[in-house]
């Protein structure tokens, strides 16, 4: 049956967590009072998303196994990357089958998603004449401007009608006219694209990533240092250095700094002030230099950490 679902966010972990299925792991970047919101609809073969966050940040995710998914981004702004390639609303970001990627933004950013079986997909590009061949990796296709605006306006029609009317969407009938239009979208964007060359260097540094990730994620309550990860994932720290910047938009020291203070923060959100305390914390953690610590906790999230651990555990 059609549904849809409107949820805002002002904490990051809750808003990670929303993305149901896709194990998102999420770092802010940037400092200030985190605000989130998430429509999702199912319209029965076709799921859309509209999401909008407000700070810089980084995510890793995979795209539901089983489906192709078709990203862009709904407004103009800071850049948001995603795969290494970025998000404009002028093109299309096509990823497909439970692929694993970051993405990222500088600032205030929006995208949409489009979602459809991976047997659905091939047909919509079939009747498209074209064969994007499941691609590893991320592809940016650029439509014609009168496909991609058409697109743009239908997708935001569905959002409006799931935070205003949510009942059109869950008529039947209504949802289908809405989803036939839509899906007839995606095909004439993807017969009037253009699809950018997909580089080895690109393809190089994804897979690099892929290993730093899978070591970050592997030792989640492990100070890691920077020559150790290169020789652990078999990369020059130049290398590593350069891949980081390409596709975090920060340094792989940086980026370590950041998933750490996230960890604390969570652990603090979780545990009893009356169990614990932030420097066992902090220490379990790697930071050793407490008011340099608290500090940064500070700058980052606009408050203390014994601010944090002193609220009622979650």
């Amino acid at each position: 049956m059609p549904s849809s679902t409107v949820r805002t966010f002002a904490d990051p972990d809750d808003y990670a967590a929303s993305f149901l299925g896709t194990n998102v792991k999420m770092t802010i970047t940037g400092s200030g009072r985190f605000e989130a919101k998430v429509i999702r609809i199912d319209l029965g073969r076709l799921q859309l998303g509209r999401i909008s966050d407000n700070l810089p940040r980084i995510s890793h995710s995979a795209d539901f196994t089983g489906v192709t998914t078709i990203s862009f981004s709904t407004q103009l702004g800071p850049s948001l990357i995603r795969g290494g390639l970025e998000m404009l609303p002028s093109n299309l970001i096509r990823c497909g089958n439970g692929q694993n990627f970051f993405r990222r933004s500088a600032g205030r950013a929006g995208f949409g998603l489009m979602s459809l079986p991976v047997e659905e997909m091939a047909t919509v590009e079939a009747i498209a004449g074209c064969d994007l061949m499941a691609p590893k990796d991320a592809l940016s296709v650029t439509p014609s401007p009168a496909a991609m605006t058409k697109v743009q306006r239908l997708h935001l029609v569905a959002g409006d009608l799931a935070e205003d009317a949510p009942a059109v969407i869950a008529h039947a009938e209504a949802a289908r006219g809405l989803e036939q239009a839509l899906i007839e979208a995606m095909a004439d964007c993807l017969r009037t694209a253009e699809v950018a060359e997909d580089s080895s260097a690109r393809r190089q540094h994804t897979a690099i990533l892929r290993r730093f990730n899978r070591m970050v994620e592997e030792n989640p309550d492990q100070a890691l240092f920077i020559p150790e990860v290169c020789r652990a994932i078999g990369a020059t720290e130049r290398t590593l250095r350069a891949c980081c910047h390409e596709i975090l938009g920060v340094g792989p020291k940086r980026y370590l700094l950041l998933r750490r203070m996230h960890l604390v923060r969570r652990s603090l959100r979780e545990s009893a002030a009356t169990a614990t305390t932030v420097t066992e914390i902090a220490t379990r953690y790697g930071f050793w230099q407490f008011g340099r610590f608290a500090g940064e906790y500070k700058a980052l999230f606009g408050e203390s950490p014994s601010a944090m651990l002193a609220r009622p555990p979650e």
